[in-house]
């Protein structure tokens, strides 16, 4: 058996799973929620969890939803703008998922969180704490960052990268054994000798000739990018959690991820 479906094969043993969906997934160009894409990754979502699967959220998209609503084409760079859109752009994000979630009996539970909450004993351990009763009530945690209140992390290069960095601290948080980072790409790309890009299927270590392979990205909509993502996932990897970087835009990417096929870039966890 190849390397890339036997490494996933222990996905068949995860149980608890958090999903990243990134800002480029959820919205069109214009920012407006793509109510298409959310519905069906929703519906693969609540699947997963009536398969017996434990699932947490982490979303983005709030920043964009609410750019459409306020008619701005760019990501506002003052703060009290990305603030306004973030708070315009939440509830109505929130308000997409409870429609499609509720119309297949699933209820789900809004937590938004900042770097500040991971540095805080107090309020790690209320996180945690209402995370975990949330899951064991059969309900779905969707976690954002906090932009509204934030403030440093929404401008600076401490920004949790589109929410990818936050997903591996809600990986440790929750003691997660997956991570699904869902965006507009197929996994991480590679030159191959004729100089065309080809995916890379799995990797079994994630080292500084690998962060060389990307670059910084800063798109109109979203902020972070592949070097995030493997940061987040080298992060994770070393806790013993696999992750998955894929296609969000993918027809059933969810569903194929689980069953095991050869989707995207896996990320082995130390140990295997």
């Amino acid at each position: 058996m190849k390397k890339s479906l036997k490494y996933r094969e222990i996905i068949a043993d995860v149980r608890r799973v958090v999903v990243k969906i990134g800002s480029r997934v959820l919205v069109q160009k214009t920012g407006r929620p793509d109510k298409r894409r959310i519905r069906s990754l929703t519906n693969e979502l609540a699947s997963i969890q009536k398969n017996g699967h434990e699932v947490v959220i982490v979303t983005s998209g709030a920043v964009g939803a609410g750019m459409e609503a306020l008619g701005m084409s760019k990501r506002p760079v003052i703060l009290p703008d990305l603030q306004m859109a973030a708070a315009i752009g939440q509830a109505r994000l929130m308000a997409t998922y409870g429609q499609f979630f509720g119309a297949l009996n699933c209820k789900v539970g809004q937590i938004l969180l900042t770097h500040a909450d991971f540095r805080h004993r107090m309020r790690l351990t209320n996180a945690r704490r209402v995370i975990e009763n949330l899951i064991r009530n059969r309900v779905i945690p969707i976690i954002n960052e906090n932009d509204v209140v934030a403030d440093e992390e929404i401008r600076a290069d401490l920004t949790l990268g589109d929410n990818d960095l936050l997903a591996g601290l809600v990986v440790r948080l929750v003691r997660a054994d997956l991570l699904i980072m869902l965006t507009t790409v197929d996994g991480l790309r590679e030159n191959d000798k004729f100089g065309r890009t080809r995916r890379v299927k799995y990797l079994e270590s994630i080292t500084h000739k690998t962060f060389k392979l990307v670059t910084e990205h800063d798109g109109v909509i979203s902020k972070g990018g592949m070097l995030t993502k493997l940061k987040a996932a080298k992060a994770v990897s070393q806790l013993g959690c696999a992750a998955v970087i894929a296609n969000g835009r993918q027809t059933g990417v969810l569903t194929a991820i689980m069953s095991g096929k050869d989707i995207g870039t896996m990320v082995v966890p130390t140990g295997i």
